[in-house]
């Protein structure tokens, strides 16, 4: 009864505030995702897909996926990445699909240092099935039951579809990365309901890190399949979305073939504001060679909806990365972004 009291509560939340973007806790996992900028920026052609199943615990939840392919073209200094999104409220019956083309330009700044642009167009379906909503007028005062007819004149099956777009830059050198991005930048109109105006507010995103060598020159650059890597990286992600803010912490070791890192969500609060507290989140990853990298991490709630309701959640990635094209580029890879893996 608990469970089904916090998930009402949860949809009376997301009915009356504004709409806020899927998170991913691996989202270094879901790169263009988090910014246009890093389609290509391995400088090798990825395949990717991310699943996240959010609060297991309710009766109803959360279940978000995102899949992407990019390629780095060495002759034009650019990479183009293709993206499909999706996310579905399995109570309200709400879900979002979007397909997105990626496009990002690379500047060498001087040696080991560069500057990457990227914008993505976006194509949006936002699809509301009504018939698990209860309204007040299908609920018998004297017994609490609920009726088959609440005499709303809503369709059934909603449907808006709209156009979206984001851009992003990064730099980044051969022990450090810093990125923004700002998504939703038209701020589209969402709203089912002809005639009214539900503005999706823009998202600003500032993410960056730092890598620092564990291997004594052993192997010194990142993501180049050399066996003894030995690095441990320290990263960060601070979100916006009006109203909220959300700041991400973690770090990660990589002692390839295996990855184990943490991650801290919230944002630190003084004096009497609320608490901002969300998860905390532990992740391990593994490379099988030829490519292929494998992902887990679980969020474990602290925020007041309390780990034993939510259930926390479940995220698994999987990305395949090869090079296409001239095999002397495959000696290039000091520009190759030195962040997290997941």
């Amino acid at each position: 009864m608990r469970a089904w009291l916090l998930t009402i509560g949860i949809l009376l939340i997301s009915l009356v505030s504004k709409a806020q973007d899927v998170q991913f806790s691996q989202f270094y996992a879901a790169p263009i995702y988090l910014n246009p900028a890093f389609a290509g920026a391995s400088e090798m052609t990825r395949f990717g897909v991310n699943y996240r199943n959010q609060w297991p615990g309710l009766d109803h939840s959360l279940n978000a996926y995102s899949a992407y392919i990019d390629h780095y073209f060495f002759s034009a200094n650019s990479g183009v990445g293709l993206i499909v999104n999706g996310m579905n409220e399995t109570m309200s019956g709400l879900s979002t699909s979007e397909i997105g083309l990626a496009y990002s330009y690379r500047l060498r700044l001087g040696f080991g240092s560069f500057l990457r642009f990227g914008a993505q167009a976006s194509f949006v379906s936002r699809d509301a099935n009504l018939n698990h909503l209860v309204f007040g007028s299908q609920i018998d005062p004297n017994t609490g039951g609920i009726g088959d007819h609440s005499g709303e004149s809503f369709a059934l099956d909603m449907r808006h579809r709209y156009a979206d777009f984001h851009f992003g830059a990064l730099y980044n050198n051969e022990w450090g990365w810093f990125g923004v991005s700002a998504h939703h930048i038209t701020q589209p109109n969402i709203a089912f309901i002809d005639d009214q105006i539900s503005q999706w507010p823009m998202k600003i995103s500032a993410h960056g890190g730092v890598k620092v060598d564990l291997s004594q020159g052993t192997a010194s650059r990142y993501m180049n399949n050399t066996q003894n890597a030995r690095e441990l990286v320290f990263a960060f992600n601070y979100k916006h979305q009006d109203p909220f803010n959300q700041l991400d912490l973690g770090v990660q070791a990589n002692l390839q073939p295996l990855v184990i890192g943490a991650w801290y969500r919230g944002l630190p609060t003084m004096g009497n504001a609320m608490p901002n507290t969300e998860s905390i989140i532990g992740l391990v990853g593994v490379s099988l060679g030829g490519g292929i990298d494998i992902g887990y991490s679980y969020d474990f709630t602290l925020s007041q909806l309390g780990q034993a309701n939510t259930g926390g959640a479940h995220e698994i990635s999987m990305r395949y990365s090869f090079l296409v094209g001239n095999p002397a580029n495959s000696g290039r890879k000091a520009s190759m972004m030195p962040c997290f893996k997941y």
